[in-house]
């Protein structure tokens, strides 16, 4: 009985561990962050609750409890009311202590009336799952023991610690600390790496900030979200229903003048617009002044490179002045750099009527062409192709 009903060499305990830990790590991608916290899925009602019932096993957490904390951290990122910022309590505390925070955060009643409606509220849910958050817990440590003897044991133990070092310490910490970034959502969310297979395509966090109701999470032709691999599946068997999808750049260059349908498409794919002209413009201006600088000037503009095109909430006072030496140092510099500001100011005017947007930006595609700056001057011509194409889903 010690050595449990099922024997295996020590490889086969390792695959089952990482077996049963991504299947945790599936229900909270999929389940309680696609489907519950941010409606991007329709779960079929049998694989839902079969996700409820496996993550009351692996982690004692509660639906409501966990869409709260979520929806909370979107609403008020990187601020003092985030309950798990780096930038606000440091990398070390998210890290090494997610859990503490997710738990300090689900004790907050307002927290949970605000942020966590529409989520399960059966009675399975208030007399089983919250009423006895470790009674999954210990079921799971006697089905291990009784599977796999005292080795289960350890694969309990894992088990136990995946979501809270995984989920609550790296996606919460590195994911706003380090890493790369296709988007300049205002926070400091990142992309840990391309290939989200570990973590369940929750790698991509960057991307998941800039468009948070979609259900995929990979954007690029090189990145992969595992996540969304299971969402399909589920969708051609018929367990699942993609509801949302983050919006698909589309460019006619044969359109004859900026329109209404034109402002639509840039306000809408903003974020693409944005990283296209970091791309395009900055980095392409960037290139031109370090050729011609000498050692002094390409320090300072080395300093400030990144920051080009970082959104302003994320600059601190020691970047700001660091972006400010760059542009002294560059006229060139210094004139795309307002052109991005005042490109991002068009969608900003929350007032504005339709017509007044089209004008705006008419103006800036006008004025950009007589900048003498070819990249921008090519941009403005760029930027007249968006038009708006649903997204096949």
């Amino acid at each position: 009985m010690f050595n449990g009903l099922i024997a295996l060499p020590w490889w086969g305990y390792i695959l089952v561990t990482l077996f049963l830990t991504h299947i945790t790590i599936v229900s909270v991608t999929v389940y309680l962050h696609r489907c519950q916290a941010h409606r991007a899925i329709e779960l079929h009602p049998v694989v839902s609750h079969f996700f409820r019932f496996w993550l009351w096993l692996t982690t004692g957490m509660g639906t409501q409890e966990w869409v709260a904390v979520h929806r909370k951290h979107h609403a008020k990122v990187e601020t003092e009311e985030d309950p798990h910022s780096p930038l606000i309590r440091g990398i070390n505390k998210v890290l090494w202590e997610g859990t503490e925070l997710y738990k300090a955060e689900t004790a907050k009643q307002e927290t949970l009336d605000q942020y966590g409606h529409e989520t399960p509220d059966d009675w399975i849910e208030r007399n089983i799952y919250r009423a006895s958050t470790f009674g999954g817990i210990i079921s799971m440590f006697i089905i291990n023991f009784v599977l796999f003897g005292f080795i289960g044991i350890t694969i309990w133990a894992v088990q136990m610690a995946w979501i809270p070092f995984f989920a609550a310490g790296v996606i919460n910490g590195v994911g706003h600390w380090r890493g790369y970034r296709n988007f300049e959502s205002p926070d400091a969310s990142t992309n840990i790496v391309p290939i989200g297979i570990l973590i369940g395509g929750e790698e991509l966090h960057n991307n998941h900030h800039a468009f948070a109701s979609s259900a995929r999470f990979s954007v690029k032709s090189w990145e992969f979200d595992i996540g969304w691999m299971y969402i399909e599946a589920m969708r051609k068997l018929g367990w699942a229903k993609v509801k949302k999808l983050a919006p698909i750049p589309y460019l006619d260059d044969q359109k004859p003048v900026i329109d209404d349908d034109t402002v639509s498409a840039v306000i809408t794919n903003r974020l693409h617009v944005m990283s296209d002209y970091a791309r395009e413009v900055i980095a392409d201006v960037y290139r031109d002044e370090m050729r011609k600088a000498n050692v002094t000037r390409r320090r300072l503009l080395r300093k400030g490179k990144r920051l080009l095109h970082r959104t302003d909430v994320l600059l601190d006072q020691h970047a700001k002045q660091s972006l400010q030496s760059a542009l002294a140092e560059s006229d060139s510099l210094k004139v795309v750099y307002e052109y991005r500001l005042k490109l991002q100011a068009i969608w900003q005017e929350k007032s504005a009527s339709h017509e007044h947007l089209v004008e705006s930006l008419k103006d800036w595609c006008a004025q950009a062409e007589q900048t003498g700056i070819k990249a921008l001057e090519d941009f403005a011509q760029h930027i007249r192709a968006y038009t708006l194409r649903p997204a096949v889903v």
